[in-house]
């Protein structure tokens, strides 16, 4: 009994022996591998010392011309917006795109196309080729500047002053410009209301009820009273937002308003595959527009756009050819159901 003990320990001691080695031989590898880490870190760390010290950068300029960035100055505006009065002016013309007939003989209309990324879409649609009717609130003179601007690229331009919101103007809105202009390809719903509440406590039934009736029905009453005349091969172009991807604490019915608007692209895409239209969606980051000068305060318009990664907002002729792209049969026909965000780098 007392030799079985004894065997019984030896077996152990050796055991744990054998244990003991093969912990030295795990315990090597770690070691090993911080040893690795530590150098890979010193390395890095004499890298960052020898590096320069970094300077803030100034906005990312990758365009065909340079574009402002801020600070801008201080500035804030009457509800709905005047692109005449905004400084700096909005960069809409795109001097350096050049068209190459993707919508030649094509009639599009244009919602909120008196300013903003509305004006630089109609103008680019018109170098493409196509008749363009732009529909406004009240911004009669931006309106009238839109339609020279389109005149001026050799198209036929209609301008109509009415409220989205209301079926009936939406309907014969649509009926005029297939009267006048022949027929209708491509619809752009753009027409917006945007005002900021710091508070959620501060806004009010009416500021949301106006935000989703004028986001919303607006674009489900353009796209009824347009369905009735896209033929095969039309376009529904909805303009979301980031604010619709990402939210947005201050603009919470906007950013309502945006998200249903990207459901609504999706869906009404699906809806309309077997008819052969297509439905899809740009959605900007910041854009040097008369909305948000309309929606902020005079200090924060002065810094709109700083906060994205390339530290300045859009200007429209920077978005605008995404709405080309997305309008062009010869470009997207395989392209449907989209959000394609157009956000500086989020």
């Amino acid at each position: 009994m007392a030799k079985a003990t004894v065997k019984s320990a030896t077996a152990k001691t050796a055991a744990t022996r054998g244990g003991g080695k093969r912990k030295t031989g795990a315990s090597q590898r770690v070691a090993a591998t911080v040893d690795q880490q530590r150098r890979i870190q010193a390395q890095v760390a004499q890298a960052d010392r020898a590096r320069p010290k970094k300077t803030s950068a100034g906005a990312m300029q990758a365009g065909a011309r340079l574009y402002p960035f801020p600070p801008f100055p201080k500035q804030h505006k009457a509800k709905p917006g005047s692109e005449a009065r905004l400084d700096p002016a909005p960069m809409y013309d795109a001097p350096f795109y050049k068209g190459s007939g993707k919508l030649a003989g094509q009639v599009a209309i244009v919602t909120g196309g008196d300013s903003g990324i509305g004006r630089a879409v109609a103008v680019l649609f018109a170098r493409e080729g196509a008749d363009v009717a732009i529909l406004h609130l009240d911004e009669t003179q931006d309106a009238a500047e839109t339609v020279e601007a389109v005149r001026a690229e050799g198209r036929k331009a209609l301008v109509m002053m009415g409220d989205v919101r209301d079926p009936a103007f939406c309907r014969k809105a649509v009926a005029e410009v297939v009267e006048r202009l022949g027929k209708l390809d491509i619809l752009v719903n753009n027409a917006a209301f945007q005002v900021h509440s710091s508070n959620f406590e501060d806004l009010t039934e009416e500021h949301f009820d106006t935000t989703l009736k004028t986001n919303l029905n607006g674009y489900f009453n353009m796209a009824k009273a347009a369905l009735e005349h896209l033929p095969q091969g039309g376009v529904i172009l909805n303009t979301g937002s980031v604010t619709g991807l990402h939210g947005s604490k201050e603009l919470i019915d906007y950013a309502t308003t945006k998200g249903g608007i990207h459901a609504f692209t999706r869906s009404l895409a699906a809806h309309l595959i077997p008819r052969g239209i297509r439905v899809n969606a740009v959605a900007p980051g910041p854009v040097w527009t008369p909305l948000n000068p309309s929606d902020r305060e005079a200090e924060d318009v002065s810094q709109f756009g700083s906060q994205v990664p390339m530290k300045r907002p859009a200007q429209p002729e920077e978005i605008a050819p995404a709405y080309v792209f997305l309008a062009s049969r010869q470009c997207s026909s395989y392209i449907t159901g989209e959000i394609l965000p157009i956000i500086g780098g989020y």
